[in-house]
């Protein structure tokens, strides 16, 4: 296990690699001139040479590169040309907001699309199973933007449930430790604070976490439905196993490689896509941010930015690949 994780880990590094290059090429090659953003239109030409020369713009292409692939093995993200700040302290709030609405809505996606997908392969071709892979196929079809304004409609406009926006009450801010507002109410034993951030989590998090419980509930469906006809399944069946035990016990354990598999991708797909969903609900996710910087050319926070998420899809990747060495022994030989 050891070695095959060394080897996971070694591949990586080509793949950082290119994701730095192909980032940073991409991010230089959009239009427009970030010194003249800054200083707008009425800026001279000579001012502008100046702002370029004292941000190194002006600098040829690989020089710029390798001098940013060698502040980043530093830990230094570069600073903002919008707020004259260090990406490295400004941008993980932002991230960190990301990543508890990613984890809210696939802890939704999973319990509930995992549970789905079993029962639906279990009792094949009943009710259940047609009702279930409708609500699939509606849940994969269905807008997020338009299912989260429905929701703020029902669910805040007319019943009053539950919040539409923010990540939680403004007048009684969270005193913030790691910026995870539910692991910071309970840090500081704030029961209040923790029911309100948990109660701003649920419309944005079941509006993003609707197509991957989808996708989940059909993946399962399909993988256990293969299993179930298994002749070893038949033959604990004979032995007079309880159902359940068949089910999760020994199906569900030889069908979850699949399910993983689209866990992993839709979990690092949320990471990076949750641009729509924040913005409808005003969560100040690391979607918004990057959207906001692209807005203003500000480089350093688009690049920056963008390798984050790609570096944070990439370890999600590594965890999956280690996971399925875990379950099925087989795979690291």
């Amino acid at each position: 296990m050891i070695a095959y994780t060394i080897r996971r880990l070694l591949m990586l590094i080509p793949v950082l690699v290119g994701m730095s290059i192909v980032t940073f090429a991409i991010i230089h090659f959009i239009p427009g001139n970030p010194a003249r953003i800054i200083l707008g239109d009425q800026a001279t030409a000579t001012a502008i040479a100046n702002l370029e020369e004292q941000l190194g713009l002006n600098r040829p292409f690989y020089v710029q590169y390798f001098s940013y692939v060698f502040d980043l093995l530093k830990g230094d993200l570069g600073t903002s040309l919008r707020t004259n700040r260090a990406i490295s302290t400004e941008i993980w709030p932002h991230l960190a907001a990301t990543i508890e609405l990613t984890m809210f809505a696939m802890i939704f996606a999973i319990i509930v699309g995992v549970n789905a997908g079993i029962i639906s392969a279990w009792k094949q071709n009943s009710w259940f199973d047609y009702l279930s892979m409708i609500i699939a196929l509606i849940g994969v079809s269905m807008p997020i933007f338009w299912l989260g304004l429905m929701q703020q409609w029902i669910f805040a406009q007319e019943l009053g449930w539950l919040p539409a926006f923010g990540r939680g009450n403004p007048r009684d801010p969270v005193e913030t430790t790691t910026h995870l507002y539910i692991i910071d109410s309970i840090i500081n034993g704030r029961t209040d604070q923790l029911w309100t951030s948990f109660k701003h989590l649920v419309l944005p998090g079941i509006a993003l976490g609707t197509i991957p419980m989808a996708i989940i509930a059909r993946m399962t469906r399909s993988s256990m439905l293969e299993v179930l006809r298994s002749d070893y399944i038949r033959t604990i069946e004979a032995k007079g196993s309880r159902p359940l035990s068949v089910i999760y016990r020994h199906g569900f354990k030889n069908a979850v490689i699949p399910v993983l598999t689209v866990v992993g991708l839709q979990t690092g797909t949320l990471l990076g896509g949750a641009i729509l969903t924040e913005t409808i609900f005003s969560w100040p996710g690391i979607g918004r941010y990057v959207y906001e910087a692209i807005g203003t050319r500000d480089y350093p926070v688009i690049q920056s930015g963008i390798l984050v998420i790609a570096f944070m899809f990439v370890i999600i990747n590594l965890i999956v690949d280690l996971l399925y060495s875990y379950i099925d022994p087989r795979i690291k030989y």
